[in-house]
């Protein structure tokens, strides 16, 4: 009788055991619990509408009543393709990069506010806009050479506008910018036609610098009444290919000091 006894209460702790194990599996199932990863809030939802914020971790809730939806607050990148238009009505086509962090303690209101997809919604619009309002601002010539001054204009704009949706901005971007081909083809063509330029403004400034020797020679050549030795070497310098004479018929091409 004892055994029996002992045999059923075996029994019925192995039958208690299963149920919690049982129970426990299902639980999942049936929604009484989840988990909510770190670097996230989860944001829960009493029938559709939200009712608190929660921390990282095991989280409780009412079976088939709440829901728990994860919210990234690690800081995210997002990039997109940017067409604009530059203060000279040129068309500038650029990469631009978005590093952001939603703000943790305000997710129920950006869940409510705009949702989850709010990358979509407001983050890839505000960056597109952001863009073309500062790019609008400069020449296509002081993008490429105030590229820095750029990033923080639009950084300063993407900052204010997307700091009212609680997105904090930590850094922005300009990773290239294209221009069209006929653009292109003028600045080459401007840089060539400055190149030119500056060599001709160095071959005027020799020049004068020539004509200014000569009259200065003939100057004393005047005042002294014959060919002085210093204008006989400056009308030779002036013949000088560049070349030391093999043979000079005695006469030195240059005068050496001989101590």
């Amino acid at each position: 009788m004892r055994d029996l006894i002992e045999r059923r209460r075996g029994l019925g702790i192995v039958a208690i055991g299963l149920a919690i194990f049982t129970l426990i599996a299902i639980i999942p199932g049936i929604g009484m619990w989840t988990i909510v990863d770190a670097g996230h809030v989860g944001v829960v939802t009493n029938f559709g509408a939200v009712s608190r914020v929660v921390n990282p971790g095991l989280v409780l809730k009412i079976p088939f009543i709440e829901g728990v939806y994860a919210m990234e607050t690690r800081t995210q990148k997002e990039q997109v393709e940017a067409l604009a238009a530059s203060k000279d009505l040129q068309k500038v086509t650029s990469t631009i990069a978005l590093n952001f962090h939603l703000r943790g303690e305000r997710a129920v209101d950006v869940y409510q506010n705009i949702g989850e997809d709010y990358t979509s919604r407001i983050i890839d619009p505000t960056m597109q806009e952001a863009f073309k309002s500062t790019t609008s601002k400069f020449t296509a010539s002081d993008l490429i050479g105030k590229r820095e001054d750029v990033k923080q204009i639009a950084f300063t704009e993407l900052r204010d506008r997307l700091g009212k949706y609680n997105v904090v901005v930590d850094d922005f971007s300009i990773v290239n910018f294209a221009f069209s081909q006929e653009f292109n083809v003028a600045i080459e063509q401007k840089t060539i036609a400055e190149q030119n330029k500056e060599k001709s403004q160095i071959e005027a400034q020799t020049a004068v610098i020539q004509a200014q020797g000569q009259a200065d020679a003939q100057k004393t050549l005047k005042n002294s009444g014959g060919l002085s030795p210093e204008y006989l070497q400056f009308l030779a310098i002036q013949k000088w290919d560049g070349k030391m004479p093999n043979a000079t018929n005695g006469v030195p091409f240059i005068q050496i000091p001989t101590r």
